[in-house]
C-alpha cells in the first residue's frame, strides 16, 4: 500500500505521463529501454509499484555488503555474481517455480554510455530458458509517456522476435535521445536455448 501510495504521489507531480497496458498477471521479464539516464530506475519503479507489479532488479553482489544494501533489497535487488551467468538464470527459475509473481527489470542496452551499438542478449536467454515471457516497458521523451507496452511470449526465432521488439521502440526516444540504442543483438541468427519452466 505505501508503495502505491508514493508511486500514485510521484505521477500526480510527474511532468511525465503513464500510458500503459495492464501489468502482467504472471513473472515476466521487464525491459526497461531506451535507458538513457539515471531518472529511467526512477520510472520503472514508478511504474511498477502504481501496476502494483513486485519489481526485481539484478544488481552486483558487492552492492550488498555496504550501508546502501538494505536499501537495495527494499526497492527489490537481488544479488548476483555476474561471473556466474548460469547462475543469474538458475537463480531465476528458482523463484519461478516456488510461484513468486514479479518483474524482473533488465536494461538490455546496457550502460547509459553504451558504445557497442547492440542490445545485450541475456534478457532473451533468460526469458527462452526459464519460458517466461517480456513485457516491454518504455521511456518516450517525444510525447512525455512511459509505462508498458506489449507482454511478449518469445519463439525462439531470434530475428522475428527482435522485429517486433524494433517495431514497438521505434518511435520511442528515452529520456536523453541522443544515447538510444537500437533493439537489435550482435547475432541475431543464433539459438538461445529453451524453455525449462514456466
Amino acid at each position: 500500500m505505501l508503495r502505491r501510495l508514493i508511486a500514485r504521489t510521484f505521477w500526480a507531480f510527474s511532468r511525465w505521463t503513464l500510458v500503459t497496458e495492464p501489468a502482467p498477471q504472471r513473472p515476466t521479464i521487464l525491459i526497461g529501454a531506451p535507458h538513457t539516464s539515471n531518472w529511467d530506475f526512477v520510472y520503472m519503479l514508478g511504474i511498477a509499484w502504481q501496476l502494483g507489479i513486485d519489481a526485481r532488479w539484478l544488481g552486483k553482489h558487492t552492492l550488498f555488503k555496504g550501508w546502501a544494501a538494505p536499501f537495495f533489497r527494499a526497492v527489490g535487488g537481488i544479488p548476483v555474481d555476474r561471473s556466474n551467468p548460469r547462475g543469474i538464470i538458475d537463480e531465476v527459475v528458482r523463484r519461478v517455480r516456488a510461484g513468486e509473481v514479479f518483474g524482473l527489470v533488465i536494461t538490455p542496452d546496457g550502460t547509459r554510455s553504451n558504445k557497442t551499438g547492440h542490445w545485450k542478449s541475456g534478457f532473451y536467454r533468460i526469458a527462452m530458458e526459464t519460458g517466461i515471457p517480456v513485457t516491454l516497458g518504455y521511456v518516450d521523451l517525444t510525447t512525455k509517456t512511459t509505462g508498458l507496452g506489449p507482454t511478449l511470449d518469445l519463439t525462439g526465432d531470434v530475428a522475428a522476435d527482435m522485429d517486433r521488439i524494433r517495431a514497438f521502440y521505434a518511435d520511442k526516444a528515452g529520456v536523453r535521445p541522443e544515447l538510444r540504442v537500437e533493439p537489435r543483438l550482435r547475432d541475431e541468427t543464433g539459438s538461445y536455448g529453451t524453455a525449462s519452466a514456466a
